[in-house]
């Protein structure tokens, strides 16, 4: 090979070489991404943590005491059950079957209530404030006098819902 295309071909390995570092240190450099879900957080404080885990034995717990604050009811099946004025502040209620189930004077706050079932409901005067509604249906539900007040209802069912005046989801 003659020594104007050696030249050549060791100017063009050092370029390349010298992007490739380029590349890979500004890659390095970069912030990490995080995945973000569909719905937006809700940032809870949660005073004592639940000491009860499993889905079923936070149900007995809820049963026994009308209480399970913070505890995790994913895809519990509640319906049909009476749990008037029940503590279930920061409860984990995702994708919980709670239709026809009275709710009256429950309180939610903060609950994760995401793709659950509320159709027909009684959740009057219930606290809702700043729980996850998200997706969740509450078609014939009783809302009246409920506390919304920082609800996630994005994508909520409200067909035929019983509302206070004024009720209004923007």
């Amino acid at each position: 090979m003659n020594k104007s295309n050696s030249k050549k071909l060791t100017n063009w390995l050092l370029t390349t070489v010298f992007l490739v570092l380029v590349v890979a240190f500004s890659l390095l450099n970069q912030p990490n991404a995080s995945a973000q879900s569909q719905t937006p957080s809700i940032t809870t404080t949660q005073s004592t943590p639940a000491p009860i885990t499993s889905v079923a034995a936070n149900v007995r717990h809820l049963l026994e005491t009308n209480e399970c604050v913070g505890c995790n009811l994913i895809g519990a099946k509640l319906n049909d059950l009476n749990l008037k004025a029940a503590n279930l502040e920061n409860a984990n209620l995702q994708n919980a079957d709670l239709e026809r189930a009275n709710l009256q004077g429950t309180n939610l706050a903060g609950a994760n209530l995401q793709g659950a079932d509320l159709g027909k409901t009684n959740i009057i005067g219930a606290n809702l404030e700043r729980a996850n509604l998200f997706d969740a249906d509450l078609e014939k539900a009783n809302l009246t006098d409920a506390n919304i007040v920082g609800a996630n209802l994005q994508g909520a069912d409200l067909e035929d819902a019983i509302r206070s005046q004024g009720f209004t989801i923007q």
